[in-house]
């Protein structure tokens, strides 16, 4: 008894430890906003800075020094088909329910089911589980497969066709034209072919990288002070925010479990990380997608701070539930 008391505190302080820099940094960024330190266009500049230049440095290095090899092993199948039936749901009832386009039913479906798997991830992950092995395989499954069908939707949902054969042509150049998508393509080409880059360009990625998830936190605060700057006037509603968030932090890993034990008969610590990575909370990326394409960064932004805050609690039940400490 005291051993299970003794490992759920030690769960319950991990996860302290794991989201406090995120509501310190998101609070901080709010406060900067209030006080109108960097000016006016601090969010518009933050967030094209995170989108176009932090952000492709970081999933480069990531990228380009892994080895993508473990997508065929069943518990990275379990959690890509939760991911895909949630986010699926998140996108048709964005759709059909609250009259959204293609565009912003992507940010719905990104909101529904793409999980903060690398600042919260990892460190939920080596506390509860061990080490973080399962969670690189998160991350890259979210970088080098669910990222470029959100990015299509996205582009293919706010810009014109430009004629005829130019939606093709435009579908066709994208992975050109979008840095993150760009970026990742390189570091899959990097390391397929095995190659070791300078130390100086690996180092100044890192260091580039490195300012991409507190950036995009502290972006983040500033849209919570006078609304979004770089989206549309519209704001994602309770009922829409409310969907989104059960979608993300209960549809989710319930999907997971059912897909991992009963379906898979995955091993119990096999189901646990299935489970735990899919409580995660939704990605702050989501709201820097929807401000770089100028569209409701509200619905993204809610949904990110409101599954933060629940996620707390089915991050907890996950853990108690299914841990070696029950």
């Amino acid at each position: 008894m005291a051993g299970g008391r003794g490992g759920i505190m030690a769960g319950m302080h991990a996860l302290l430890s794991a989201f406090g820099p995120i509501w310190m940094l998101t609070a901080a960024g709010y406060a900067v906003g209030r006080s109108g330190l960097l000016g006016a266009q601090a969010e518009a500049v933050l967030g094209r800075f995170v989108f176009h230049v932090a952000m492709p440095a970081a999933l480069f290095s990531m990228v380009s020094g892994s080895r993508p090899a473990g997508f065929a092993h069943l518990p990275v199948v379990a959690f890509a088909a939760a991911t895909a039936l949630v986010s699926g749901l998140g996108y048709v009832v964005a759709r059909r329910f609250f009259g959204r386009g293609r565009a912003d039913g992507a940010i719905s479906s990104m909101a529904s089911g793409y999980v903060n798997s690398a600042n919260l991830g990892i460190p939920v992950a080596v506390q509860v589980l061990g080490d973080a092995s399962f969670v690189a395989q998160v991350i890259l499954f979210q970088v080098l497969l669910v990222s470029p069908v959100i990015l299509t939707l996205l582009d293919s949902g706010t810009r014109a066709a430009g004629g005829p054969g130019g939606g093709l042509r435009r579908m066709l150049t994208m992975p050109v034209r979008n840095p993150v998508i760009m970026a990742s393509l390189l570091g899959v080409a990097v390391s397929a072919a095995g190659l070791r880059l300078p130390a100086a360009l690996t180092h100044s990625c890192d260091l580039l990288g490195a300012a991409a998830v507190p950036t995009a936190l502290v972006t983040l605060g500033l849209s919570l002070h006078g609304g979004p700057a770089g989206g549309t006037a519209r704001v994602g509603g309770r009922a829409e925010v409310g969907v989104a968030v059960t979608l993300k932090t209960l549809a989710q890993p319930l999907t997971a479990f059912l897909v991992a034990g009963p379906l898979l008969g995955l091993p119990d610590h096999q189901v646990l990380a299935v489970v735990l990575c899919s409580a995660l909370p939704t990605a702050q990326n989501a709201f820097i997608y929807a401000r770089e394409y100028g569209l409701d960064s509200g619905l993204a932004r809610n949904a990110v701070v409101a599954s933060t805050v629940v996620s707390m609690l089915t991050l907890s039940f996950a853990t108690w539930a299914l841990g070696p400490a029950r």
